[in-house]
């Protein structure tokens, strides 16, 4: 695998997979602040600062920037996630230049011009405004929330409109300061790439980018609960979990492999059960996210009104069973699904820049194929329920739902189901 890295003087990563038979280059410049990096005034500026970047530096308008990459045809975007915020392009492999120029550009001398600051925080008070009016959506945040409240991790990623519309463009230059140094960026690169000229061309582009202390993260304190909103939908959304783990933990892997087998895809547990057998609602999976220090597991389904209550209650069924139960088959199932995803990811220039990226930036270094894939087939039933049975009875569920949800049993029966059934199972 022709993965190689290199660490600039100011602290950036640079790392690059080579894959040379590809006509094209996928790059990008990963900086790990996002929505937990801010205070409780700074909630939304991590994705307001990825909307400004794209409008405008001293030397390109914002269409200019626009203009310039799609002259040679290429793509730039950006993202902002709880832990992270990612500037990216794809172009030609002759292009790369080019768009490392751009992204260097605007992060490092964009202009915050107060007009095109006021537009685009009216902009993204519309993105809230159909995030709040998307319930599919909006229960995410309700979970968070509610899993981690009065917290940055807790928060939406988005925002809040006031908030949001209080931001200063002195607001944004004390926030990326703060949080854009080198020692918490990477700069990715997979497909035709030369990682010699990346890295000077890095070292030249970059060597005014910020050089400042680490700020530490708050410590994340999962509590859970509920949080119910009753709507006028046609269906009720909901998402009930429980504490997960870090992506760096040992047992990471395990919850990830836990979560195929119950809600993975249509072969999962949750899907046959409730949706097939029984047809008690249309969509239904689980999930894992691991954070730096902490993580969450979580089960989503909607249903009609007359459903509500016998699909949660049969999602509980289904993870006391497996607390309990999982066969060799379904590990084998889901590990297969692991590693597949593991290959297809090395077909992806822009699938495989960000997984190195994220590599760097959470393990502190490239973990190997053959090492991730032993983990994964290291995995036994057996440490599969034991994960999910400790999952159930470590901490409160959190449970949020929204529409047609007043049939729906309480958080509380729930987690007293949990504590009957890991009795019952001892």
């Amino acid at each position: 695998m022709a993965v190689e890295v290199t660490e600039l003087d100011n602290g950036i990563t640079v790392v690059t997979h080579s894959m040379p038979h590809l006509a094209s280059t996928a790059l990008g410049v990963w900086v790990s602040a996002g929505s937990r990096s801010e205070a409780v005034s700074e909630n939304g500026i991590s994705h307001l600062l990825e909307h400004m970047a794209f409008k405008g530096t001293r030397k390109r308008s914002a269409k200019a920037i626009a203009e310039e990459i799609e002259n040679v045809g290429g793509e730039v975007n950006a993202a902002t996630s709880v832990e992270s915020t990612s500037y990216y392009a794809r172009v030609l492999a002759g292009d790369v230049p080019l768009a490392l120029d751009i992204l260097s550009d605007i992060l490092q001398d964009s202009t915050f011009d107060p007009e095109e600051l006021d537009r685009e925080k009216h902009v993204i008070g519309q993105e809230i405004g159909a995030a709040l009016d998307a319930p599919e959506d909006f229960v995410f945040d309700m979970f968070q929330q509610t899993a981690f409240p009065d917290q940055a991790i807790g928060r939406p990623i988005l925002g809040a409109i006031d908030t949001v519309r209080g931001f200063s463009d002195t607001d944004l230059r004390s926030y990326l300061g703060r949080h854009y140094t080198g020692r918490r960026t990477v700069i990715a690169a997979a497909g035709k790439v030369g990682h010699r000229d990346l890295v000077r061309q890095a070292r030249q582009k970059f060597k005014n980018f910020g050089n400042g202390p680490d700020v530490p993260l708050e410590r994340a304190s999962y509590v859970g609960g509920e949080a119910r909103e009753e709507r006028d939908l046609q269906e009720a959304q909901l998402v009930l979990g429980f504490p997960g783990l870090a992506y760096d933990s040992d047992e990471y892997l395990t919850a990830q492999i836990a979560s195929s087998i119950l809600g993975g895809g249509m072969s999962s547990r949750l899907f046959q059960e409730i949706r097939e057998k029984l047809g008690l609602c249309y969509s239904i999976y689980a999930f894992h996210w691991g954070f730096a220090d902490t993580g969450v597991f979580g089960v989503s389904a909607a249903t009609g009104e007359q459903d509500a209550a016998n699909l949660t209650e049969r999602i509980v069924v289904e993870l006391q069973r497996a607390s309990h139960e999982i066969t060799e088959i379904e590990v084998k199932r889901a590990q297969s699904q692991l590693r597949a995803g593991l290959l297809m990811t090395l077909e992806s220039p822009a699938g495989r820049a960000g997984q190195i990226a994220r590599h760097i930036m959470f393990h502190g270094r490239i973990l190997p194929l053959d090492e991730l894939v032993a983990r994964i087939n290291a995995v036994t039933p057996t440490q599969v329920c034991d994960f999910i049975g400790n999952m159930l009875v470590s901490a409160s569920p959190t449970l949020a739902s929204i529409g047609p949800v007043s049939t729906m049993p309480s958080v509380s029966d729930i987690a007293g189901c949990f504590g009957s059934a890991k009795a019952s199972a001892a």
